[in-house]
């Protein structure tokens, strides 16, 4: 028997892993979520492009992916004898602290122009996530495949809200302008 460890203890592995790296992923979404809010007055004076979805949609999807990324984790995690697994936790890291930096900046910073610099760097280090977790376990990697196109729609509305509202970014000198429609 060539095997290291049983079927049953990598599940278990696997198992153990979810428990902790799903919770952890849906915190840290939860708590960066926190620090800035589409319901400002800044944000809600905005002109929102056509493809803005309705409001509640962003919570129900990043819900789910959340969820995605957290078991897709959990796979790389409990992959021990991968040779590509240490190289991919740590672009994970790197990657989903860009992630997690995007709601501060365009939220919480009113940044349009930071804001769509950190989602295309999110958007270049989230394909470099798949690929690696691709070659450390391939379902890893396809759990991904949502997250992807999810962040691809996000990165062209932070750029048609930035073509929308210049005057709204707060990274052109002079700050950010807020606007407050009457009638």
């Amino acid at each position: 028997m060539n095997m290291l460890a049983s079927n049953g203890q990598l599940r278990a592995s696997l198992l153990r892993w979810a428990l902790f790296t799903v919770p952890l992923i849906v915190l840290l979404g939860f708590l960066s979520g926190q620090s800035g809010s589409p319901e400002s007055a800044w944000f809600q004076s905005l002109d929102k492009p056509s493809t803005f979805p309705p409001p509640a949609t962003f919570g129900i999807v990043w819900a789910i992916l959340y969820v995605l990324i957290g078991i897709a984790l959990a796979l790389v995690c409990a992959a021990w004898g991968a040779r590509a697994r240490p190289a991919a936790l740590v672009a994970f890291v790197v990657h989903f602290a860009l992630n997690l930096a995007w709601t501060p900046t365009f939220f919480g910073a009113q940044q349009l122009t930071w804001g769509l610099i950190v989602i295309l760097l999110v958007d270049v280090t989230l394909v470099i996530v798949i690929a690696l977790f691709w070659k450390v376990r391939r379902i890893a990697g396809m759990l991904l495949l949502p997250y992807l196109a999810w962040v691809l729609f996000a990165s062209v509305l932070n750029w048609q809200f930035l073509q929308l509202n210049p005057e709204a970014d707060g990274g052109l000198p002079g700050g950010a302008t807020e606007r407050v429609r009457i009638g």
